[in-house]
């Protein structure tokens, strides 16, 4: 029973109640606005941030300096993108000099090598290319002790009749000289890892065609007559005897190009190349002593007439000996001026300034006559660096490599190659045209696929580095430095081939900036000149990494596959699907007319088409998988450009890298204008500023048309553009070709095109 105190009300409850409630209240927003504050500053600190380091601010700068905002993109994108670098050099030819700017100054610094040490000897080397005076104040005399050597010519001073064998071996094995064919080591067409001598058809200084009209020729035979000329005056012979030797002389070049067959005529006939032993070449051309002037030059390979030898043309050697028997009886004394007429060109770069204009002025009037562009002047201290890295190449190496490609830096270019990789085998088991054994056929040979970066181990070993290169001697003249060298090289050159082989002989020196897959070796090469700014660098956004030097590590990667696109290369694959691929792709491709009318020809390209466009989208695959999985990503301050953009940016430095000029641009549009499409007579939106073009005389290209009439509504990028048909904005999302389209063949590796009826 409840008593009547119970049923009293309590005081005070109500003002209570009211109370907690606002307490609660108070409590349930602070806790909102801590958690908005929370999520913000998480989603602040886990988004895009600006990369204030200095690389990245150099590249920020230079991307902005190659555009120019007031060419309309959707008229002539390329001026639009790289206006302000038009006659300068591409990406490509940019990083190189940068590269060689490098080694200059490492060459100039020479911080205390070790007495009589590779390095030494290089930085002495260099020392004497530059040293301009010494060259200019010995003048010819260097050339004109190494003619008397060789029993000098009826042209000027004292000479000995011809010993014609005699004076070949000497050219071949002590000067570098090849006047009548080229000698060289190189791998044995079924042996790969077997050296073969190789005997092929010389290189003329002069440039004659085969279909060469009668002017031009003529207009090039006085030219190359001038030149010649000025050789023999220089070295003091008589003008008269000069122009004699000298029209004789390029009457025996032109007979001998006449000799020669074109690739295309000996590849229809099935003889690219003939095995026969020196016995054998010596009954079939017998004007040359081939044994002794080739153990003279291959020295110390030990020969014997039972060596066999690659020999590519056979017919010009049966021709040309039989001119040579021609010419030791009737002309003797023309053909000795001709030999040391060509050997004193070979030689001229080492001479003074009167020997380097009178070869300045010719090519500049070749190249006018064969309708060239001018071949822009190169300063001193670039020949210079050229010639000390042909002669010093692992000492070199590794001084670069220890300068310009760390630890650190190979390590973040192995995890991105590493990533690349991985997203190919991936990609691979998605594709429909191949059948389970071919996929797994294709991802062995993926995963079994070595890589080699920065420079090869062999290069490397500190006694290469360190070796003292002893059978050179410099000096007096930079001419007999020159010499000196030429001979080293040469030795060194057949040693190695001599030794048990390396895994894989590098083909590029470390500082350059070319990739390549040798299919002989299934290895992949990245050489430390390539891995660097603006292509690479540990310490760039992701984005700027992937979308460049992730390209060119995709493109290598699908080299591959090139076998599989050819015709009954893939047996188990299916045929008809596979097939629809590729005319699918070029169809696309001859939807891009050319100034001239005519239509783009992917057939010429087709299995670089396919690798360029495959490594853009297998390298953009793998970004977005990478963008998804880590956070801390960041981007190029000031540009408001989004990672996706800037990964596009980036492959723009490199996208047209391996087609000539002329095809290079339309590849660009075909990769470009389609994945960032503009809609026509829209607003400019703020697009990227440096698409630049991969080669520098792309220009009369540049205003090819887009393909918005083929692709009407399939390919808005990633940049804040109105659509056609939508008043909204479709922000940064990634368009439905790359969505919602599966790869059809591993070698192009994009996803498949609609291909749409026009």
């Amino acid at each position: 029973m409840i008593s009547p105190e119970e049923r009293l009300p309590v005081e005070g409850s109500r003002p209570w109640a009211v109370a907690r409630r606002v307490l609660t209240a108070i409590l349930l927003v602070g806790l909102l606005l801590c958690s908005s504050v929370l999520l913000f500053y998480t989603f602040w600190n886990c988004g895009p941030r600006p990369c204030e380091t200095p690389v990245c601010l150099d590249l920020r700068d230079h991307y902005l300096a190659s555009g120019n905002t007031s060419v309309a993109p959707c008229t002539d994108f390329f001026s639009f993108a790289c206006g302000r670098a038009k006659g300068t050099n591409n990406s490509f030819q940019e990083l190189a000099k940068r590269n060689k700017n490098r080694l200059r100054r490492i060459l100039e610094a020479q911080n205390s090598p070790h007495p009589g040490s590779g390095e030494e000897k290089a930085f002495q080397f260099y020392n004497s290319c530059m040293d301009t005076r010494a060259i200019e104040a010995a003048g010819a005399a260097p050339l004109r002790q190494v003619i008397e050597e060789l029993g000098g010519w009826r042209i000027s001073g004292n000479w000995t009749s011809l010993n014609f064998n005699r004076m070949l071996r000497l050219l071949m094995s002590q000067y570098g000289h090849f006047p009548f064919f080229r000698a060289y080591l190189g791998p044995h067409p079924a042996f790969p890892h077997t050296p073969v001598i190789q005997i092929d058809q010389p290189e003329f200084d002069v440039p004659l065609k085969q279909d060469q009209e009668q002017k031009i020729y003529a207009q090039i035979y006085r030219e190359y007559l001038t030149y010649l000329s000025q050789l023999g005056t220089l070295l003091g012979g008589d003008p008269n005897k000069v122009q004699q030797h000298a029209s004789l002389s390029i009457s025996i070049t032109s007979q001998l190009f006449q000799f020669l067959r074109p690739l295309e005529q000996r590849q229809a006939q099935g003889k690219l190349f003939q095995m026969v032993t020196i016995d054998q070449l010596k009954e079939m051309a017998p004007a040359i002593d081939w044994l002794s002037c080739l153990q003279a030059t291959f020295t110390p390979m030990s020969l014997s007439p039972s060596q066999l030898l690659m020999v590519h043309d056979l017919e010009y050697l049966k021709n040309m000996s039989q001119l040579v028997e021609d010419l030791l009886l009737k002309d003797r004394d023309f053909l000795q001026s001709h030999m040391i007429l060509g050997l004193v060109g070979t030689l001229s770069p080492a001479l003074d300034s009167q020997f380097q204009e009178a070869r300045r002025k010719l090519s500049q009037k070749l190249r006018e006559l064969t309708e060239q562009p001018p071949m822009p002047a190169r300063p001193r201290w670039m020949k210079c660096v050229e010639e000390t890295g042909t002669f010093f190449q692992p000492t070199l190496a590794a001084l670069f490599v220890r300068e310009a490609f760390g630890p650190s830096t190979r390590s973040a270019a192995m995890e991105l190659f590493t990533v690349i990789r991985d997203t190919l085998i991936t990609h691979l088991r998605k594709l429909p045209w191949m059948n389970k054994e071919t996929q797994n056929m294709a991802q062995d040979k993926v995963a079994q696929l070595r890589v080699e970066m920065g420079a090869s181990e062999w290069t490397l070993k500190p006694e290469l580095a360190q070796q003292e290169y002893s059978d050179i001697q410099l000096g007096p003249s930079f001419l007999q430095s020159v010499l000196s060298c030429v001979r080293s090289l040469r030795a060194r050159i057949v040693q190695s081939f001599l030794r048990p082989f390396p895994p894989h002989r590098w083909q590029v020196s470390p500082w350059e900036v070319n990739a390549y897959y040798s299919i002989s070796d299934h290895v992949v090469v990245f050489p430390a000149g390539l891995l660097q700014p603006p292509f690479f660098h540990p310490d760039y956004p992701r984005a700027v990494n992937f979308g460049a030097a992730g390209s060119i590590m995709a493109h290598e990667l699908l080299h591959i596959f090139y076998e599989l696109l050819l015709p009954g290369g893939c047996l188990d694959c299916d045929t008809h699907a596979l097939q629809e691929a590729l005319l699918c792709l070029e169809r696309h491709y001859a939807a891009f007319p050319l100034p001239n009318g005519t239509s783009f020809n992917n057939s010429l390209t087709f299995l670089e088409n396919a690798a360029d466009a495959g490594g853009l989208a297998i390298a953009l695959q793998a970004y977005n998988k990478r963008l998804l999985w880590h956070h801390g990503e960041t981007v190029l301050p000031n540009l408001d450009l989004t990672p996706q953009q800037i990964f596009f940016r980036s492959y723009a430095q490199v996208g047209g890298g391996h087609l000539p000029p002329q095809l290079a641009l339309p590849q660009m549009n075909t990769l470009f204008l389609k994945l960032m499409e503009l809609p026509p007579q829209t607003p400019l939106p703020q697009v990227p500023q440096t698409l630049c073009r991969r080669h520098p005389h792309c220009h009369p290209f540049s205003s090819l048309p887009t393909p918005w009439n083929h692709y009407p509504d399939d390919y808005r990028f990633f940049y804040q553009i109105p659509h056609p048909h939508n008043s909204k904005c479709r922000k940064n999302s990634i368009p439905r070709f790359l969505q919602e389209r599966r790869p059809t063949f591993s070698s192009l590796m994009l996803p498949k095109y609609r291909c749409l009826k026009n």
